[in-house]
Protein backbone atom coordinates (compact mmCIF):
# COMPACT_ATOMS: atom_id res chain seq x y z
CA UNK A 1 0.00 0.00 0.00
CA UNK A 2 1.44 3.52 -1.07
CA UNK A 3 2.06 6.07 1.87
CA UNK A 4 -0.03 9.11 1.65
CA UNK A 5 1.49 12.21 1.00
CA UNK A 6 2.32 14.77 4.18
CA UNK A 7 1.18 18.00 4.17
CA UNK A 8 1.85 20.46 6.56
CA UNK A 9 -1.09 23.27 7.24
CA UNK A 10 -0.48 26.98 8.50
CA UNK A 11 -1.44 28.60 10.82
CA UNK A 12 -3.71 26.36 12.83
CA UNK A 13 -6.63 27.11 14.67
CA UNK A 14 -8.31 29.72 11.76
CA UNK A 15 -12.44 28.55 11.09
CA UNK A 16 -11.42 28.16 6.98
CA UNK A 17 -8.58 26.15 7.63
CA UNK A 18 -10.28 23.79 9.84
CA UNK A 19 -12.38 23.11 7.46
CA UNK A 20 -10.01 22.53 5.13
CA UNK A 21 -7.70 20.29 6.96
CA UNK A 22 -10.67 18.12 7.51
CA UNK A 23 -11.13 18.00 3.79
CA UNK A 24 -7.50 16.58 3.22
CA UNK A 25 -7.41 14.32 6.41
CA UNK A 26 -9.62 12.20 3.86
CA UNK A 27 -6.37 11.68 1.77
CA UNK A 28 -3.27 12.46 3.40
CA UNK A 29 -1.38 13.01 6.60
CA UNK A 30 -1.75 16.58 7.79
CA UNK A 31 0.13 18.49 10.87
CA UNK A 32 -0.16 21.96 11.47
CA UNK A 33 2.01 24.36 12.47
CA UNK A 34 1.21 27.77 14.47
CA UNK A 35 1.01 30.81 12.49
CA UNK A 36 4.26 33.88 13.39
CA UNK A 37 2.62 37.20 15.30
CA UNK A 38 3.99 40.09 13.65
CA UNK A 39 3.31 42.38 16.56
CA UNK A 40 4.92 39.90 18.96
CA UNK A 41 8.18 38.59 17.11
CA UNK A 42 9.82 37.13 19.87
CA UNK A 43 7.39 35.22 21.71
CA UNK A 44 6.29 33.87 17.94
CA UNK A 45 10.32 32.47 17.42
CA UNK A 46 9.41 29.05 18.04
CA UNK A 47 6.80 28.87 15.58
CA UNK A 48 9.47 29.44 12.74
CA UNK A 49 10.82 26.43 14.02
CA UNK A 50 7.84 24.33 13.92
CA UNK A 51 6.83 26.10 10.37
CA UNK A 52 10.68 24.95 9.18
CA UNK A 53 10.42 21.54 11.08
CA UNK A 54 6.78 20.47 9.63
CA UNK A 55 7.93 21.68 6.33
CA UNK A 56 11.21 19.34 6.20
CA UNK A 57 8.21 16.62 6.92
CA UNK A 58 5.74 17.31 4.75
CA UNK A 59 6.02 16.84 0.61
CA UNK A 60 3.78 20.29 0.39
CA UNK A 61 2.78 23.38 2.65
CA UNK A 62 -0.69 24.51 2.80
CA UNK A 63 -1.16 28.02 4.04
CA UNK A 64 -4.54 30.21 4.62
CA UNK A 65 -3.41 34.27 3.74
CA UNK A 66 -0.35 35.30 2.35
CA UNK A 67 1.46 36.23 5.70
CA UNK A 68 3.80 35.86 7.48
CA UNK A 69 3.64 32.23 8.21
CA UNK A 70 2.67 31.60 4.13
CA UNK A 71 6.08 33.60 3.95
CA UNK A 72 8.24 31.20 5.71
CA UNK A 73 6.31 28.10 4.33
CA UNK A 74 7.09 29.14 0.77
CA UNK A 75 10.61 30.16 1.97
CA UNK A 76 11.82 26.80 3.38
CA UNK A 77 9.90 25.22 0.61
CA UNK A 78 11.83 26.48 -1.85
CA UNK A 79 14.98 26.27 0.38
CA UNK A 80 14.21 22.42 0.71
CA UNK A 81 12.73 21.82 -2.45
CA UNK A 82 9.08 20.69 -1.22
CA UNK A 83 5.77 21.86 -2.78
CA UNK A 84 3.69 25.14 -1.53
CA UNK A 85 0.06 26.20 -1.94
CA UNK A 86 -1.61 29.19 -0.55
CA UNK A 87 -4.79 30.21 0.03
CA UNK A 88 -5.55 33.88 -0.79
CA UNK A 89 -8.13 36.43 -0.58
CA UNK A 90 -9.02 39.54 1.44
CA UNK A 91 -7.16 41.47 3.90
CA UNK A 92 -3.57 39.96 2.04
CA UNK A 93 -4.64 41.34 -1.21
CA UNK A 94 -6.58 44.74 -0.72
CA UNK A 95 -5.34 47.93 -0.26
CA UNK A 96 -8.14 50.02 0.77
CA UNK A 97 -6.92 53.58 2.18
CA UNK A 98 -10.31 54.90 2.44
CA UNK A 99 -11.56 52.58 5.10
CA UNK A 100 -7.73 51.66 6.08
CA UNK A 101 -8.32 48.03 5.37
CA UNK A 102 -5.60 45.59 3.55
CA UNK A 103 -2.41 44.57 3.82
CA UNK A 104 -1.10 45.99 0.88
CA UNK A 105 -1.41 49.72 2.41
CA UNK A 106 2.21 48.44 4.37
CA UNK A 107 5.15 48.85 2.20
CA UNK A 108 6.70 46.09 4.45
CA UNK A 109 4.29 43.77 4.18
CA UNK A 110 3.58 44.25 0.65
CA UNK A 111 6.54 42.35 -0.15
CA UNK A 112 5.83 39.33 1.90
CA UNK A 113 2.41 39.57 0.00
CA UNK A 114 4.47 39.88 -3.07
CA UNK A 115 6.80 37.03 -2.70
CA UNK A 116 4.15 34.49 -1.65
CA UNK A 117 2.14 35.16 -4.54
CA UNK A 118 5.31 34.92 -7.06
CA UNK A 119 7.38 31.57 -4.94
CA UNK A 120 4.62 29.51 -4.21
CA UNK A 121 3.83 26.39 -6.41
CA UNK A 122 0.28 27.17 -6.68
CA UNK A 123 -2.06 30.17 -5.91
CA UNK A 124 -5.70 29.57 -4.69
CA UNK A 125 -7.67 32.51 -4.62
CA UNK A 126 -11.57 31.60 -3.59
CA UNK A 127 -13.15 33.89 -5.85
CA UNK A 128 -12.77 35.69 -9.88
CA UNK A 129 -12.19 38.88 -7.65
CA UNK A 130 -9.87 38.12 -5.39
CA UNK A 131 -8.19 36.46 -8.70
CA UNK A 132 -7.41 39.53 -10.37
CA UNK A 133 -6.60 41.54 -7.08
CA UNK A 134 -3.65 38.71 -6.70
CA UNK A 135 -2.64 39.28 -10.26
CA UNK A 136 -2.63 42.95 -10.00
CA UNK A 137 0.10 42.59 -7.49
CA UNK A 138 2.00 39.49 -9.08
CA UNK A 139 0.98 39.11 -12.52
CA UNK A 140 3.02 35.38 -13.17
CA UNK A 141 1.44 34.24 -10.44
CA UNK A 142 0.22 30.39 -10.61
CA UNK A 143 -3.70 30.65 -9.68
CA UNK A 144 -6.44 28.23 -9.93
CA UNK A 145 -9.42 29.55 -8.18
CA UNK A 146 -11.48 27.43 -5.97
CA UNK A 147 -14.58 28.69 -4.35
CA UNK A 148 -14.95 27.89 -0.55
CA UNK A 149 -17.50 25.93 0.37
CA UNK A 150 -20.47 26.14 2.88
CA UNK A 151 -21.41 23.46 4.70
CA UNK A 152 -25.05 22.44 4.00
CA UNK A 153 -25.54 19.74 6.24
CA UNK A 154 -24.93 21.42 8.90
CA UNK A 155 -26.49 25.03 8.24
CA UNK A 156 -30.23 23.98 7.22
CA UNK A 157 -33.44 26.16 7.81
CA UNK A 158 -35.63 25.24 10.37
CA UNK A 159 -38.85 26.25 12.07
CA UNK A 160 -40.80 29.33 11.39
CA UNK A 161 -39.10 32.69 9.61
CA UNK A 162 -39.47 36.04 11.95
CA UNK A 163 -39.42 39.77 10.90
CA UNK A 164 -35.99 39.69 12.02
CA UNK A 165 -33.30 41.13 9.27
CA UNK A 166 -29.52 39.57 10.63
CA UNK A 167 -25.86 40.75 10.03
CA UNK A 168 -22.99 38.29 11.46
CA UNK A 169 -19.07 39.39 12.40
CA UNK A 170 -17.14 40.61 14.75
CA UNK A 171 -17.68 43.77 16.46
CA UNK A 172 -13.90 45.93 15.99
CA UNK A 173 -13.58 49.61 14.62
CA UNK A 174 -12.20 48.30 11.47
CA UNK A 175 -15.53 46.52 10.62
CA UNK A 176 -17.65 49.63 11.44
CA UNK A 177 -16.98 51.33 8.09
CA UNK A 178 -15.80 47.83 6.08
CA UNK A 179 -18.73 46.01 7.15
CA UNK A 180 -21.48 48.36 6.56
CA UNK A 181 -22.41 48.29 10.17
CA UNK A 182 -22.89 52.08 10.30
CA UNK A 183 -25.17 52.00 7.45
CA UNK A 184 -27.08 48.37 9.33
CA UNK A 185 -27.97 50.32 12.44
CA UNK A 186 -29.33 53.54 10.34
CA UNK A 187 -31.92 51.30 8.58
CA UNK A 188 -33.27 50.08 11.58
CA UNK A 189 -34.38 53.13 12.42
CA UNK A 190 -36.63 53.86 9.44
CA UNK A 191 -38.43 50.42 10.45
CA UNK A 192 -39.09 50.33 13.93
CA UNK A 193 -40.98 47.45 13.74
CA UNK A 194 -38.76 45.06 12.32
CA UNK A 195 -36.38 43.30 15.12
CA UNK A 196 -32.57 43.69 13.80
CA UNK A 197 -29.73 42.01 15.22
CA UNK A 198 -26.00 41.86 15.03
CA UNK A 199 -24.36 38.45 16.26
CA UNK A 200 -20.50 38.17 16.67
CA UNK A 201 -17.73 38.75 19.30
CA UNK A 202 -17.25 42.53 21.00
CA UNK A 203 -14.18 42.79 20.67
CA UNK A 204 -12.93 46.32 21.26
CA UNK A 205 -15.09 49.69 22.33
CA UNK A 206 -16.51 49.88 19.14
CA UNK A 207 -19.35 47.92 20.39
CA UNK A 208 -20.26 51.26 22.95
CA UNK A 209 -20.40 53.59 19.96
CA UNK A 210 -22.81 51.07 18.09
CA UNK A 211 -24.98 51.25 20.68
CA UNK A 212 -24.98 54.70 20.96
CA UNK A 213 -25.81 55.17 17.44
CA UNK A 214 -28.66 52.43 17.41
CA UNK A 215 -32.40 52.56 18.01
CA UNK A 216 -33.76 50.00 20.40
CA UNK A 217 -35.01 47.50 17.64
CA UNK A 218 -31.29 46.64 17.01
CA UNK A 219 -29.85 43.82 19.40
CA UNK A 220 -26.40 42.46 20.40
CA UNK A 221 -25.73 39.04 21.16
CA UNK A 222 -22.15 39.34 21.55
CA UNK A 223 -20.26 36.02 20.83
CA UNK A 224 -22.57 32.79 20.27
CA UNK A 225 -22.06 28.93 19.97
CA UNK A 226 -22.12 27.39 16.79
CA UNK A 227 -25.19 26.11 17.87
CA UNK A 228 -26.81 29.17 18.72
CA UNK A 229 -25.54 31.18 15.36
CA UNK A 230 -27.30 28.59 13.59
CA UNK A 231 -30.58 29.18 15.64
CA UNK A 232 -30.43 33.33 14.30
CA UNK A 233 -29.61 31.89 10.65
CA UNK A 234 -32.72 29.73 10.53
CA UNK A 235 -34.90 32.48 12.80
CA UNK A 236 -33.82 35.80 10.17
CA UNK A 237 -35.59 35.85 6.96
CA UNK A 238 -33.52 38.57 5.74
CA UNK A 239 -29.30 38.48 6.09
CA UNK A 240 -27.49 41.64 5.07
CA UNK A 241 -24.05 41.85 3.85
CA UNK A 242 -23.38 45.63 3.18
CA UNK A 243 -19.52 45.58 3.05
CA UNK A 244 -17.52 48.15 1.36
CA UNK A 245 -15.55 45.01 -0.03
CA UNK A 246 -15.11 41.32 0.69
CA UNK A 247 -12.89 38.55 -0.44
CA UNK A 248 -14.74 35.65 1.15
CA UNK A 249 -17.46 34.51 -0.92
CA UNK A 250 -19.75 32.30 -0.24
CA UNK A 251 -17.66 30.40 2.37
CA UNK A 252 -18.40 33.01 5.35
CA UNK A 253 -21.24 34.28 6.89
CA UNK A 254 -23.33 34.67 3.26
CA UNK A 255 -22.97 31.66 2.22
CA UNK A 256 -24.35 29.73 5.48
CA UNK A 257 -27.13 32.20 6.57
CA UNK A 258 -28.37 31.54 2.56
CA UNK A 259 -27.83 27.52 3.64
CA UNK A 260 -30.27 28.40 6.12
CA UNK A 261 -32.94 30.49 3.91
CA UNK A 262 -32.29 33.80 4.88
CA UNK A 263 -32.31 36.44 1.69
CA UNK A 264 -29.29 37.71 1.43
CA UNK A 265 -29.00 41.88 1.00
CA UNK A 266 -25.29 42.58 -0.30
CA UNK A 267 -23.44 46.24 -1.22
CA UNK A 268 -23.03 46.50 -5.18
CA UNK A 269 -19.25 47.07 -4.04
CA UNK A 270 -18.59 43.60 -2.35
CA UNK A 271 -17.93 42.07 -5.75
CA UNK A 272 -16.97 38.28 -4.25
CA UNK A 273 -20.15 38.23 -2.50
CA UNK A 274 -22.17 38.93 -5.63
CA UNK A 275 -20.53 35.92 -7.51
CA UNK A 276 -21.53 33.47 -4.64
CA UNK A 277 -24.98 34.97 -3.91
CA UNK A 278 -25.76 35.53 -7.62
CA UNK A 279 -29.50 35.77 -9.00
CA UNK A 280 -30.89 34.82 -5.21
CA UNK A 281 -29.40 38.55 -3.65
CA UNK A 282 -31.22 41.63 -3.57
CA UNK A 283 -27.74 44.72 -3.99
CA UNK A 284 -27.34 48.14 -2.57
CA UNK A 285 -25.04 50.55 -3.14
CA UNK A 286 -22.91 51.01 -0.13
CA UNK A 287 -23.87 53.01 2.48
CA UNK A 288 -26.76 54.08 0.89
CA UNK A 289 -29.40 53.77 3.47
CA UNK A 290 -32.49 54.62 1.77
CA UNK A 291 -31.71 51.46 -0.73
CA UNK A 292 -31.06 49.26 2.40
CA UNK A 293 -34.24 50.15 4.13
CA UNK A 294 -36.09 49.47 0.56
CA UNK A 295 -34.06 46.62 0.03
CA UNK A 296 -35.16 44.84 3.66
CA UNK A 297 -39.04 45.92 2.95
CA UNK A 298 -38.84 43.67 -0.45
CA UNK A 299 -36.82 40.98 1.35
CA UNK A 300 -39.40 40.76 4.01
CA UNK A 301 -42.58 40.88 1.91
CA UNK A 302 -40.92 38.32 -0.46
CA UNK A 303 -42.08 34.52 -1.10
CA UNK A 304 -40.47 32.01 1.12
CA UNK A 305 -39.25 30.52 -2.41
CA UNK A 306 -36.15 33.43 -2.65
CA UNK A 307 -34.70 31.88 0.67
CA UNK A 308 -35.45 28.49 -1.05
CA UNK A 309 -33.30 29.22 -3.94
CA UNK A 310 -30.51 30.74 -1.88
CA UNK A 311 -30.53 27.36 0.13
CA UNK A 312 -30.42 25.27 -3.61
CA UNK A 313 -27.67 27.59 -4.96
CA UNK A 314 -25.29 26.75 -2.05
CA UNK A 315 -26.20 23.01 -2.37
CA UNK A 316 -25.41 22.83 -6.05
CA UNK A 317 -22.42 25.12 -6.43
CA UNK A 318 -20.49 25.68 -3.52
CA UNK A 319 -20.94 22.19 -1.67
CA UNK A 320 -18.07 21.04 0.53
CA UNK A 321 -17.95 18.07 -1.80
CA UNK A 322 -16.80 20.12 -4.61
CA UNK A 323 -14.10 21.69 -2.66
CA UNK A 324 -12.74 18.56 -1.34
CA UNK A 325 -12.75 17.49 -5.03
CA UNK A 326 -10.69 20.44 -6.61
CA UNK A 327 -8.25 20.53 -3.54
CA UNK A 328 -7.23 16.96 -3.98
CA UNK A 329 -6.94 17.56 -7.67
CA UNK A 330 -4.91 20.51 -7.39
CA UNK A 331 -2.46 18.73 -4.93
CA UNK A 332 -2.41 15.89 -7.29
CA UNK A 333 -1.31 18.02 -9.51
CA UNK A 334 1.40 20.12 -7.42
CA UNK A 335 2.90 17.12 -6.48
CA UNK A 336 3.16 15.16 -9.93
Amino acid sequence: MMAKKKILAVPEGGIFLKRDVEILKNHFEVKTAPTFNRKKPISSIPSIFKILKGTLWADVTFSWFADTHAFLAVLFSKIFRKKSIVVVGGYDVEKLPEIGYGAMRNPLFAKVVKFVLKYADKILPFSDFVAEEALSISPNSNLDIIPLACDTQKFVPGGQKENLVLTVCHIIKTNIARKGLRTFVESAKHLPEVRFAIVGAHVDESINYLIKISPPNVGFTGFVSEEELINWYQKAKVYCQLSFQEGEGPGGAIGEAMACECIPIISLEAIALREGAGDCGIYVPYGDVGATVEAIKQALNSSPELGRRARERMRNMFSMEKRDNELLRVINEVLK
